[in-house]
């Protein structure tokens, strides 16, 4: 009996060239989108993903590969679970990154539950990252792709176990620009199709109009402050900055600040030199561990703090039942609370969790 995958297609040359592979190597495949109401283009003309198009286009993969096709509504689904948080984060003055819990919730959530119904085996995306089975502990490791520049493993850090023996990552051993030539070669409709930009719910190219609608209640200008206190100027809200950021903050006082931190109480933004934007311990909480059930108190592991973090060396120390404390040996540019913190020993995805808080000797910047 060949096993079924269902292939989540995003209409682009990723997913689509993951379905052909699969369907080369025996696989019985079944193409599947997910439809959540996004806009095709952002207002500069940049491709999203998930737009009607794009459903279009992976129907059209679809039928050129003779595989089954469905289209699976999630709108109610995205609006609650990957929406709301991304408003309610950016209220509470963190980052966030839609993208985690799109892939944690939708992609291998909803999605995989829907494929269970359809009787599939697996579930299989574009994603560049590897899964690989530890035959000592049985439980799936996940690992870097190949392609150091389109790895993808840090966006899945929060998929659990259950999820990630259902899925198949097709294009983790290969490099895009191979992707792109097999595509071609093989005649794929898609195979210079652009890549999707920006975040694909957001109709408006700038993130403020968005959350504006979205907050328009609750998000209050406030005074900007240094680190003494002393009021430098006026912001708009604090959903509208993020740590590290320094455009949009409008004072002109012969030199450049940056967004250091965030006080919720006095609804103030803290501004600082650049030099201030660097630190070197934060906590996370909520955290997933991959590589085992359960992580001895202290380690020593690469850890990124963004998608295009290039990762430095830390040592994490557990401080409570779900809380661990990471201590760079390098001060890090940027640390956002909202955003994730995901632990490597080399290839492999030891786990993650949400940063917390930021701190330093003389400055706590609290989520």
């Amino acid at each position: 009996m060949k096993k079924r995958v269902v292939v989540a297609m995003s209409g682009g040359v990723d997913s689509s060239t993951a379905a052909w592979l699969l369907r080369q190597k025996g696989y019985e495949v079944i193409g599947a989108t997910m439809c959540i109401g996004s806009p095709d283009r952002s207002d500069t003309g940049t491709n999203r993903c998930c737009g009607f198009s794009d459903i279009e286009d992976a129907r059209r993969v679809a039928l050129q590969l003779g595989i089954p096709f469905y289209i699976f509504q999630f709108k109610e689904e995205f609006e609650k679970e990957v929406i709301n948080y991304f408003c309610r984060e950016y209220q509470e003055g963190r980052t966030p990154n839609p993208c985690i819990l799109c892939n944690e919730k939708l992609k291998f959530g909803s999605f995989l539950k829907r494929a269970m119904e359809l009787g599939a085996d697996y579930v299989a995306s574009g994603h560049y990252a590897r899964l690989e089975l530890d035959e000592g502990s049985g439980r799936s490791l996940l690992k870097k792709g190949i392609d150091r520049k389109k790895d993808q493993s840090y966006v899945l850090f929060s998929l659990r176990q259950d999820q990630l023996r259902h899925t198949l990552f097709p294009l983790g051993e290969l490099k895009k620009e191979a992707v792109r030539k097999m595509a071609l070669e093989i005649g794929l409709r898609v195979h210079d199709k652009p890549e999707s930009q920006e975040v694909c719910f957001i109709p408006a190219a700038s993130y403020h109009y968005f959350l504006s609608e979205r907050l328009k209640d609750s998000a209050e200008p406030g005074p900007i402050i240094n680190r003494e206190g002393k009021v430098m100027g006026r912001h708009k809200g604090i959903p509208f900055y993020t740590i590290g950021q320094r455009r949009g903050l409008r004072l002109a006082i012969g030199k450049p600040l940056y967004v250091i931190g965030m006080d919720r109480e006095k609804n103030a933004i803290i501004v600082g030199e650049e030099r201030e934007v660097y630190r070197d311990t934060f906590r996370v909480n909520s955290l997933n561990w991959i590589h085992l059930e359960e992580m001895r108190p202290s380690l020593t592991a690469q850890v990124k703090i963004r998608y295009n973090h290039p990762g430095a060396e830390a040592v994490l120390s557990r401080k409570g039942k779900d809380e661990w404390e990471v201590k760079f040996k390098t001060a890090q540019k940027a640390i956002t609370p909202g955003q994730a913190a995901v632990f490597y020993d080399g290839d492999t995805a030891l786990g993650g969790g949400w940063i917390k808080e930021v701190s330093s000797s003389k400055l706590q910047v609290s989520s």
